[in-house]
């Protein structure tokens, strides 16, 4: 009987390869190539160019385990479901098989490898409207099964998509466990045009999804995830660091938005990422402040969120490099959350000091007020009402969480404004500054020397982000000879071509690889050709695209801004014109 994490995993794995799946590796949770999206939020985000038709080095099934952030109900976290950082267990068809086959193996996985009883399992399929016919195919799969109970419902609950305002889409089917969502079948068949209108793809996917630590609720008939193998060690360290026990509903919301905004928190660390005012940085400042304002209010700041980072990496060393725990890894996640743990406990001071003065000679604290402490100084909910508690102040509860309902509708307003440009940003100018990236990379290395490697990039229609290791801040002369390397290739017109090898060829062609990224066996690999030079290209890298067929598409190259954004490790803004 499956109960574990690797367990399911591995079952996973094993099952979909032997249906002829490549299993691939989990990309980073910063993705490189969409500027529309802060994190990896899917399994099938890093898929992108493969699902809009571009042809995948290992075929058109496959399978993975994904890392993922979801940041839009953050402040919902605190339930026995809702999770920040999670893992999704997916499978793909690139234009190969479709429903029949999908439900079919979906079933086949959760009643004889699962174990589960399918007099438990509900159905849910979509039940068509003006813009889609009734998914009359998926409910007759499921009926010829067995399954008896199935419900049609409509888009609100079984449609995806699409991201943005246009692009693939279509009908899904979800899978329910005694009432819990287990997994969901998704069958993209349609593009939405700007015009509002639904035309048939060519090219017909299939994507899935289903994550871990729910399923591992349900496979250990647990009401609660946060009682699953992946949370329980940091649950009983929270317990023993600030003596509090997992019992009543109080301690058990405090407890899980610890633990999960710890984990999530050093998830990101692990990619590189330190804390700021936007961005992902945003996101992870957000993360560790409202963790540490809730462990401030435990009355016992000896330890902090940085004493859960080991707990943490133990529980997935084995599956993620970045965080195996080396020496190296430990001390670079701990000493960005410790360093932001330190600022935030002086806003913390300068909270409670504007608490005292809101509150002076008054008996109660206005939503308006609350809600600074909560937006400005990071106060969560909890240490609002204590603090309010203790000095006899009435909160007026019900206005607050107006106020914040109102906040979070504007917060998942601005997520989907991320995804106005589509599924993803592919655009011309994107494409542009996607391969100004492999020229800039390779420019450095001349200029800086070969030990050089990309940390990470992303673009967005306005500028590219290069991140790279580097001790110490680059000198005007080497930001101007890094800038007119780049722009000769530019000017030089040089083809860009793209095949598809082994891994272990690419990497003995010479072919460059992101620092810390994991590639599957079988990948593309760019090559900026050169004949000028002895090897006969200036530039080779592992990558998925999009990218310009010449050089000269590209336009002028400018460096707008050096800067440093974490220990050894630079970062280069750039335009092109």
């Amino acid at each position: 009987m499956i109960k574990t994490r690797k367990e399911l995993i591995d079952a996973y794995l094993k099952f979909f390869k032997e249906k002829s799946h490549a299993v691939i590796p989990s990309s980073s949770l910063i993705p490189e190539n969409d500027s529309t999206v802060l994190f990896t939020t899917a399994g099938m985000h890093p898929l992108v160019p493969y699902l809009l038709g571009q042809k995948h080095p290992l075929g058109k099934r496959l399978a993975s385990v994904q890392k993922c952030i979801r940041t839009t109900d953050i402040d919902k976290v605190g339930n026995e479901t809702h999770h920040t950082f999670f893992e999704m267990l997916g499978n793909w068809s690139l234009g190969d098989y479709w429903k029949k086959e999908a439900i079919e193996w979906s079933y086949e996985f959760l009643t004889r490898i699962l174990k589960i009883d399918k007099e438990k399992l509900t159905i849910s399929c979509f039940a068509g409207d003006k813009d889609a016919p009734r998914d009359e195919e998926s409910a007759k799969t499921w009926h010829s099964l067995g399954v008896k109970k199935i419900k049609f419902l409509g888009k609100d609950d079984n449609w995806w998509g699409p991201a943005g305002k246009t692009g693939p889409c279509g009908p899904d089917t979800e899978m329910f466990v005694d009432g819990v969502e287990i997994w969901n079948d998704v069958f993209m068949e349609y593009n939405k045009t700007h015009e509002g209108k639904f035309i048939p793809l060519k090219q017909k996917n299939v994507d899935t999804g289903m994550g871990v630590e729910r399923t591992l609720a349900i496979l250990n008939r647990l009401d609660d995830n946060y009682l699953t193998e992946v949370w329980k060690p940091i649950i009983e360290e929270i317990e023993h660091l600030w003596n509090i026990k997992y019992d009543t509903e109080k301690n058990k919301r405090i407890i899980r938005i610890i633990a999960d905004h710890a984990k999530a928190a050093v998830f990101i660390a692990a990619e590189g990422i330190i804390p700021s005012n936007k961005g992902q940085g945003y996101i992870l400042r957000k993360l560790i402040r409202r963790s540490h304002a809730l462990i401030h209010d435990l009355h016992n700041v000896g330890h902090l969120v940085s004493s859960l980072v080991s707990t943490i990496m133990n529980i997935y060393a084995d599956d993620y490099e970045e965080l195996r725990k080396t020496t190296e890894n430990y001390n670079r996640v701990w000493e960005i959350i410790k360093n932001e743990e330190e600022k935030f406990g002086e806003t913390i001071d300068a909270g409670l000091n504007i608490f005292k003065r809101l509150t002076h000679n008054k008996k109660i604290l206005s939503s308006k007020d609350a809600f600074l402490l909560f937006q400005s100084y990071g106060f969560p909910l909890e240490i609002i009402e204590d603090l309010c508690k203790k000095d006899k102040i009435r909160l007026d509860k019900k206005a607050f969480e107006q106020e914040l309902r109102k906040h979070q509708e504007l917060s998942r307003t601005a997520a989907k404004g991320k995804f106005s440009s589509g599924l993803a940003d592919a655009s011309e100018k994107t494409t542009r500054l996607h391969t100004a990236t492999h020229l800039l990379n390779e420019a450095l290395r001349k200029v800086l020397g070969s030990d050089v490697k990309q940390r990470g990039s992303n673009i967005t229609q306005e500028r590219l982000r290069f991140d790279f290791n580097f001790s110490r801040k680059l000198s005007p002369d080497e930001i101007k000879k890094v800038e007119n390397i780049v722009n000769e290739k530019i000017n030089q017109g040089l083809n860009v071509k793209r095949e598809e090898m082994s891994l272990k060829d690419a990497l003995e062609s010479g072919a460059q690889a992101e620092f810390g990224a994991k590639y599957p066996d079988r990948v593309s690999v760019y090559t900026i050709e050169d004949k000028k030079d002895k090897k006969g290209w200036f530039s080779k890298e592992i990558c998925t695209g999009p990218h310009v067929s010449n050089t000269k598409e590209i336009g002028r190259f400018k460096i707008v801004k050096e800067e440093s954004v974490a220990a050894g490790v630079r970062r280069i803004k750039a335009v092109v014109e």
